[in-house]
C-alpha cells in the first residue's frame, strides 16, 4: 500500500473506531433513535471514504501493475467486482432505496 494512502485509509479507520464507540454509548443510555440513526449514516460515510481511498490505492498500485504485465481482461473484471463495494461511486441500487 502506498504510504499516503496507508495513512489517510488509518487515519479515517481511528476515527471510525472513536465514532462507534461513542454510538455504542448513545445505544447503551437510550439516546433518541434518530439520533443514533443519524450518527449510524455519518459512520457508513466514514467507512466508505476509506473504500474510496483503499479504491485508489488498488488502482494506482495493483491494476497499473496487472496492464503493465498483460493482465488487462483479469484485472478490469476484478477492479468491476470491486467497485461494487464502493457504494459512493456506484450510487444506491434498487435494493438499497426505500
Amino acid at each position: 500500500m502506498l504510504p499516503d494512502h496507508k495513512k489517510a485509509a488509518l487515519n479515517r479507520l481511528k476515527t471510525v473506531r472513536g465514532h462507534i464507540d461513542a454510538v455504542i454509548a448513545m445505544v447503551d443510555g437510550e439516546r433518541y433513535c434518530p439520533d443514533i440513526m443519524k450518527q449510524v449514516s455519518a459512520l457508513q460515510g466514514s467507512l466508505e471514504g476509506v473504500n474510496r481511498v483503499l479504491l485508489e490505492n488498488h488502482v494506482e498500485t495493483c491494476v497499473m501493475h496487472a496492464v503493465k504485465d498483460g493482465r488487462t481482461t483479469e484485472i478490469v473484471d476484478e477492479l468491476l467486482e470491486t467497485i461494487r463495494y464502493t457504494p459512493a461511486i456506484t450510487g444506491p441500487t434498487k435494493e438499497t432505496t426505500l
